[in-house]
This record gives C-alpha cells, structure tokens and sequence, in this order.
C-alpha cells in the first residue's frame, strides 16, 4: 500500500472512480425572469416541492412559465411590543404604572436638585 501511495499528497488525488456509478435521474425547471433571462435549475426526478420562484442573477424574481402561481398564504400580523404589552396588562394597570414611575422620576429630580445647590 505504502508503494502505490508514494509520492501523493493528501487530497491531491483521488483514487476512486466514477465506475459502475448510476447517477439519480433529474429533470430540468425553467425560471424565466422580466428582464428575459433564462435559467435552468436541475432537481432530482423524485423531489416533493419545486419552488415556483428563483432569484435571476440579475436580482429579480424569475418564474416558472409552465405552471400557475401557487395561492398566496395567508399572513399574520405583526405583533408589537405594543400589542404584546396589552396582551399582559389593560390600560388602566399601565396608567397606574405610569403614574408611579412618574412620581418616582420627579422625587429622584428633586433630591439631585437639592444635593447640588
């Protein structure tokens, strides 16, 4: 083994071949996009989703021109802080709060206005 090795780094060369090797079947998809670019995207014959868009190399958003577009899902709103907020106190709990805080903040202004004059 050490004789047949001699002289090869590792990595360099592989000694595998590519015989008896069936490759898996593919199909080729089509994205064409709006400025006219054409691409082609092989994927293996037996895959469960296709997507239906691909990014062009322009930036864009290429299509498949065989088949429909698939319906939109339906989205969610965005939850904000806001929302999640009131999802844990009502607003009379959060004036309170306010109110607190407030008179917190003014009685700490007020005894740093009389420690420095």
């Amino acid at each position: 083994m050490s004789e047949s090795m001699r002289g090869t780094r590792l990595g360099a060369l592989s000694y595998e071949t590519d015989a008896h090797v069936v490759p898996p079947e593919r199909m080729a998809v089509t994205y064409l996009c709006p400025q006219g670019h054409r691409t082609v995207v092989p994927y293996f014959i037996e895959a469960e989703e296709i997507p239906y868009e691909w990014t062009c190399r322009c930036g864009q958003t290429a299509e498949r021109p065989d088949t429909e577009a698939p319906e939109a899902k339906p989205t969610k709103p965005a939850r904000t802080h806001w929302d999640m907020l009131l999802e844990r106190r009502s607003i009379a709990d959060l004036e309170e709060l306010l109110a607190e805080r407030l008179e917190l903040l003014h009685e700490q202004q007020g005894l740093g206005l009389k420690k420095t004059a």
